[in-house]
């Protein structure tokens, strides 16, 4: 698509933009776009990081990460730097990741003396660990958390703070309500989905979150994240939290899956680091869990990878995932 005519056209004379979820969980979704959200998103990044230059693109520009990259990088009157090519030279660029690739690039020299030329580097698409933030800012790379999705024209929500115009809540059960300019259209071809979760003017998500007294929001993980084993509620983001920080454990993803005996047993996945002292079996890893946490929360199954299977977003794949753990 030539996105610089659709950038220049009139809001009437735009066709909308069609954007596909990722799926990590289920069946995509393609979310409709209009031309006055994706400019109100743009224009408000741009206001909260104080700066506009040219992107680099690192994700794919099929998912809304991707292209709100290359869009940035237009209004601001810039070619991306594409997936392909090398890190521009000179500062002040900015780029968009998910926590995967920059628990990677901070492995790789030359990619940790190129992001430290970055204006800034916003994570999207899933948690950001302390751990990992503490790494970047060690490195002297300045990392912005993000939280939003394809139906909010991606990220809305910086280190907790909304943008401009974008509007947060959180219900009495807890989950995560957002409002605002950069909401989507609707869901092409599912007019029964988009009444159910386009409502008055808000977009009714699948989180979990709170608020804390200076209206800061602490996203807590997908709301069908919370396991329900043995009539315990446990959170599984912070499970995998807890897991990725022993010294053995390079990456760490947890899930629920169907159990007889328990209803659901929560499944740890992990890849271990090269060095594996101390060694990480199912009891070891019971017990870092229960250090921190009700042991109820500890993980029944322990599943090595040697990696964290990917969508092409970067984002885990949960489906596959779950496969692995039945066939364990």
């Amino acid at each position: 698509m030539d996105y610089r005519a659709w950038l220049d056209a009139a809001d009437d004379d735009a066709p909308p933009l069609v954007v596909t979820t990722s799926g990590s969980s289920g069946r995509p979704k393609r979310v409709v776009l209009s031309r006055r959200a994706v400019l109100a998103s743009v224009a408000a990044t741009e206001a909260r990081l104080g700066t506009r230059g040219r992107w680099v693109l690192r994700l794919p520009e099929t998912y809304v990460a991707g292209l709100m990259v290359v869009l940035r990088s237009l209004v601001a009157g810039h070619e991306p730097v594409g997936r392909d090519d090398p890190w521009p030279d000179g500062e002040g660029w900015l780029t968009s990741l998910v926590p995967t690739q920059l628990h990677r690039l901070l492995d790789e020299p030359d990619d940790v003396a190129a992001l430290r030329r970055a204006h800034t580097v916003l994570l999207g698409g899933g948690p950001l660990d302390p751990a990992l933030r503490a790494r970047a800012e060690a490195a002297g790379v300045h990392v912005v958390a993000t939280y939003g999705a394809a139906e909010t024209c991606g990220g809305c929500v910086y280190d907790g703070v909304p943008l401009d115009g974008v509007r947060v809540a959180v219900d009495d059960d807890g989950r995560v309500r957002l409002g605002g300019p950069t909401l989507f259209e609707g869901y092409e071809g599912n007019p029964d989905l988009t009444a159910s979760t386009l409502v008055d003017g808000w977009f009714v998500t699948a989180d979990a979150g709170r608020l804390d007294a200076d209206g800061r929001l602490h996203v807590l993980g997908r709301l069908d994240d919370v396991v329900v084993s043995g009539g315990v509620n446990v959170p599984g983001p912070a499970v995998a939290a807890r897991l990725r920080e022993h010294p053995a454990v390079a990456a760490a993803e947890v899930l629920g899956v169907p159990d007889d005996e328990w209803g659901h047993r929560l499944v740890a996945f992990v890849v271990l680091r090269q060095a594996r002292e101390p060694f990480l079996d199912l009891e070891a890893a019971r017990d870092w869990v229960g250090e921190a946490h009700p042991r109820a929360w500890a993980p029944r199954q322990l599943v090595r990878l040697d990696a964290v299977p990917l969508l092409e977003n970067g984002k885990p794949d949960r489906l596959a995932l779950r496969r692995l753990a039945c066939a364990s």
